[in-house]
């Protein structure tokens, strides 16, 4: 079946980093988008990053651009996120998404993230206090 695992969270003070790792399995990895999304308590789910099926286009939001960086592996059917100068307010349940529906291939292409994201993985949580 449809498996979206999510690993690598945890506790960091600011200014660490951490990599989120994303492991699918069930279907054909190389034909989706994977997007991360996160949601803090209290306040709305937020796309934070994706990825063309190819890896040759990424999108970043402004929170966030210029200090994570997504990437993957399609042999291994994997997608990272590496978090670098973590700040408290990157606190949150992340989430990785996959979806081949042209829309969200085609936004995430052209620098967006969209489309409803067919499968989910179950979130791992990131936590950044010192």
């Amino acid at each position: 079946q449809v498996q979206l695992v999510e690993s690598g969270g945890g506790l960091v003070q600011p200014g660490g980093s951490l990599r989120l790792s994303c492991a699918a399995s069930g279907f054909t990895f190389n034909y989706y988008a994977i997007g991360w999304f996160r949601q803090a308590p209290g306040k709305e789910r937020e796309g934070v990053s994706c990825i063309t099926s190819s890896g040759g286009s990424t999108y970043y939001a402004d929170s966030v651009k210029g200090r994570f960086t997504i990437s993957r592996d399609n042999a291994k059917n994997t997608v990272y996120l590496q978090m670098n100068n973590l700040k408290p307010e990157d606190s949150a349940v992340y989430y990785c998404a996959a979806d081949d529906h042209p829309f969200a291939l085609i936004t995430c292409h052209n620098g967006g993230i969209g489309g409803p994201y067919e499968y989910w993985g179950q979130g791992t949580q990131v936590t950044v206090s010192s």
